[in-house]
């Protein structure tokens, strides 16, 4: 199924959204960070393989790609990356976690609340991304 040739005003507001998301004041590999992993949690193929070449092309440790899944037991990411990434898990699996106020805290002390707003879009639209993706069956290359 091709979501952006059957409704295509729909997709481009999504496409629109993710251009906006790229044009905010986050730093490109927190959003590599937590674009990749929201897709690792939502089992998008697809996704996972586009966001762990574009954070390759862009520079970012390989190790920190590998070691992902198992962030919280790595020491090689930073206060603001495990911020970015729990907020990510959070907020991604919200009927399960209903976002709790911890995880809020723990964001809120390494970003700004405007931070926190562009990364709570940011996780919103990757999740987006991934339920167009997976229900489309969209394969990876």
């Amino acid at each position: 199924m091709s979501v952006s040739d059957l409704t295509p005003e729909l997709y481009n507001g999504v496409l629109h959204l993710e251009k906006r998301v790229q044009g905010s004041s986050l730093d490109p590999m927190l959003i590599h960070l937590l674009k990749l992993r929201a897709s690792q949690i939502n089992h998008c193929a697809y996704c996972v393989n586009m966001h762990t070449e574009e954070a390759l092309a862009d520079g970012i440790d390989p190790r920190k790609l590998y070691l992902l899944t198992v962030w919280p037991e790595s020491s090689l990411y930073t206060d603001r990356e495990r911020a970015v990434l729990a907020w990510t898990e959070s907020v991604t699996l919200i009927a399960e976690t209903g976002v709790p106020d911890d995880a809020f805290e723990a964001v809120r002390s390494q970003f700004s609340e405007t931070e926190v707003a562009e990364l709570t879009v940011a996780i919103a639209a990757i999740n987006v991304w991934n339920r167009i993706a997976v229900s489309s069956r969209t394969p990876h290359s």
